[in-house]
């Protein structure tokens, strides 16, 4: 199978892209770039948690739109960027403690716009979070 990403990287350039940000901060890292997906892992702790000891439905959107966005860039043609237009997530399974695991696949990679799946397992392989994101293919803004 031939590789979707049209710019490069590789995982120490996208763990280093998060530092000082949201995703550094909810201890996001990202373990796998294959030829056609991306996967990042999470902690289920205090800071993921949401009162009741269970991770946090916003911490599981933002592994799958952390994913979803990072992928559709990475595989967005030169000279453009993808930005969030929407995002869903059902939530399907508690997880107290842990690592959770998100993969991003493509569903569509248009001109103007991109579909990604995103999938969150927790550690014994169980899915608790399904998710789609949906990003605009726009033209990247100048550097100055």
């Amino acid at each position: 199978m031939a590789s979707i990403w049209r710019k490069t990287a590789d995982l120490t350039q996208l763990n280093k892209l998060s530092d000082n940000t949201l995703v550094s901060h909810l201890e996001i890292s990202y373990t796998e770039l294959g030829e056609d997906y991306l996967i990042a892992t999470m902690p289920v702790k205090a800071i993921t948690k949401q009162p009741y000891g269970l991770l946090h439905g916003g911490a599981s959107v933002v592994l799958a739109e952390t994913l979803g966005s990072v992928a559709g860039n990475l595989a967005a043609p030169m000279g453009k960027v993808c930005v969030g237009q929407e995002i869903n997530a059902n939530h399907l399974r508690s997880v107290r403690s842990g690592v959770v695991t998100g993969k991003a696949t493509a569903v569509y990679l248009g001109g103007r716009s991109q579909v990604w799946d995103i999938k969150i397992q927790d550690e014994p392989g169980r899915l608790i979070c399904c998710s789609r994101i949906t990003l605009a293919v726009i033209a990247a803004p100048s550097q100055g």
